[in-house]
């Protein structure tokens, strides 16, 4: 997963508790936290300059579809939508569950 991913998965969390059991299942489930390297930063950059005023796309996004581009991952996500549009990523969109 992208260090985007990691940060956002923590910063979702209401508390203390939240974020300790976000990363216990990460370390259970063997999640490994990809770096940004020079080339995600580079691809990240030319996905905004691409498409951060024709649809959107932000920094922390941009991040996490440049990371799964170089590293040959495919980027699964509950919303689809500023990532569809960009060649060479692999999508798995899924339906989040309600809480």
């Amino acid at each position: 997963m992208s260090l985007q991913t990691y940060l956002e998965l923590l910063q979702g969390a209401e508390n203390r508790r939240q974020q300790e059991v976000t990363r216990a299942f990460l370390k259970d489930f063997g999640f490994r936290t990809l770096p940004i390297t020079e080339n995600i930063g580079h691809r990240a950059a030319v996905y905004i300059e691409t498409y951060a005023l024709s649809h959107g796309l932000l920094a922390g996004d941009a991040l996490v579809a440049a990371t799964a581009a170089e590293c040959g991952l495919t980027l699964c996500t509950g919303n689809a939508k500023h990532f569809k549009n960009i060649p060479g990523v692999s999508l798995h969109v899924f339906a989040p569950l309600p809480v």
